[in-house]
């Protein structure tokens, strides 16, 4: 092949992937694509339980730190919110694998655009590119390899916090308040429409964050609550017109001793009644 042929079979066709990172890859490196058929059934560590909840100028993003393995834990500090950009982020939950790589492709697919056109997406268009990654994953969740994303941001159009939720399929939903998902998502939903309000400032919705994650690990064995001795502490971003802000680890404990100490006094064990062995017509 002559030197000008090679150059030729470089170039992509004039109805390329243009500023799709996605179908560059496919056109030019799939085998860097994350796996999308997987033959059989495999037991993969899963990621549990996250959660968003809007406040008056922004979204909070967060999730507890386990990682199941059939009834095993897998891992005691997995990190499950990652930023998209630097003004939305992403919360994963289902198989940690195929969901880690899903994150690092859609945050590249991201950057990428917005180095090709110039601009960034808007926030509705990050969650539909985030839909069409979860679609192609569809033949893998078939086989039990499930990814099921939370994604949330600051509209910067509409100047108020988004959230976003998906099926397994790549449906994506709008959520107006507050969604939890993962193994304890019932539990935190349950916990957060006790206590959500329009009006929340920053740190009420972390707090309410917070104890909607204490409330899931109460009642669902794959999720993980505060660990004060290993100092594990669940993963928590804010997001407003300023960007988003990872809540630092000293804030969340701090919450988290707060929560403890409130509800000490609410945790009663069974009280013990002496028993009556008296028989009928015995007087004491």
């Amino acid at each position: 092949m002559t030197d000008r042929g090679k150059i030729d079979s470089l170039r992509l066709p004039v109805n390329g992937p243009g500023s799709s990172f996605s179908e560059l890859l496919e056109a030019r490196k799939p085998d860097l694509l994350p796996e999308r058929d997987v033959k059989g059934h495999v037991e993969v560590p899963e990621g549990t339980t996250v959660l968003a909840l809007r406040y008056a100028e922004g979204v909070v993003v967060a999730g507890d730190r386990r990682a199941t393995e059939g009834f095993q834990i897998a891992h005691r500090s997995i990190e499950k919110v990652f930023a998209a950009d630097d003004m939305s982020a992403v919360a994963i939950a289902g198989a940690a694998g195929p969901a880690v790589e899903m994150v690092r492709l859609f945050q590249t697919e991201l950057e990428h655009y917005e180095k090709v056109e110039g601009e960034r997406l808007t926030l509705e268009g990050k969650a539909n590119k985030l839909s069409q990654m979860i679609r192609a994953n569809l033949p893998a969740a078939m086989q039990g390899l499930v990814v099921v994303p939370l994604f949330a941001g600051f509209d910067e159009n509409r100047e108020y916090g988004r959230i976003f939720k998906y099926d397994v399929t790549g449906g994506r939903y709008e959520e107006d308040d507050y969604h939890a998902t993962g193994s304890g998502g019932k539990d935190a939903r349950g916990s957060l429409k006790k206590r959500f309000h329009p009006d929340l400032t920053r740190d009420e919705a972390i707090k309410c964050a917070i104890e909607a994650l204490f409330d899931a690990a109460d009642e669902d064995v794959g999720t993980g609550g505060p660990d004060l001795m290993r100092g594990i502490f669940p993963t928590v971003a804010a997001i407003s017109s300023e960007g988003l802000v990872e809540v630092p680890e000293d804030e969340i404990r701090a919450l988290f001793e707060e929560v403890i100490s409130e509800r000490g006094g609410e945790v009663r064990g069974p009280e013990s009644h002496p028993v009556d062995v008296r028989r009928p017509g015995e007087e004491g």
